[in-house]
């Protein structure tokens, strides 16, 4: 049975259906449907002023964010879509943190419902730090179908991890 390892904590009637899909070699074409678009928020810039709109529509009184950028050294493997850190630095007498949000440069190329389920998880983190019921109560008044875009965007991972033919687009 060929694992899933982005969905292995979902339940196996799921991840029979998306085994089936792509024995039918169907997975890509089930994806496009569903996410037809790509998102236009290319530059770290632009990444940035998206987030802190999504911070200043629904989280106005979190903590402030200093950096918000696309990082190519992030590890999808190692399951960092996007990593939220606050980096303490010493400046004078005083001791700064400063709230940095990284995505994976890979997201560059995904639909834009991937890249907000993203951000919206980093930003949660400013308010909830662990992965609890609270953290995707937060998730979800953020992005109402959260389960379902994270759900979708772990099978768009697997799908882009599965040996193609050449011309077949990676997304």
């Amino acid at each position: 049975m060929l694992p899933l390892k982005y969905l292995q904590a979902y339940p196996a009637t799921l991840q029979d259906k998306v085994r089936l899909l792509i024995a039918q070699q169907r997975l890509g074409e089930h994806l496009a449907k569903r996410y037809p678009d790509r998102h236009s928020v290319q530059s770290d810039k632009a990444l940035y002023a998206y987030t802190m709109e999504l911070k200043q529509q629904h989280l106005k009184n979190a903590p402030g964010i200093d950096k918000v950028l696309y990082d190519s050294k992030l590890d999808v493997v190692q399951r960092a879509l996007g990593l939220h850190t606050a980096i303490s630095r010493v400046q004078g007498s005083k001791l700064k943190a400063k709230k940095e949000i990284r995505v994976a440069a890979l997201f560059k190329a995904a639909a834009p419902e991937f890249l907000q389920m993203i951000v919206v998880h980093e930003l949660a983190h400013l308010k909830e730090v662990d992965h609890n019921k609270a953290f995707y109560q937060l998730c979800t008044y953020m992005l109402p179908d959260y389960h379902q875009v994270e759900f979708d965007l772990r099978v768009y991972l697997t799908w882009r991890e599965l040996p193609r033919a050449s011309e077949e687009d990676h997304g």
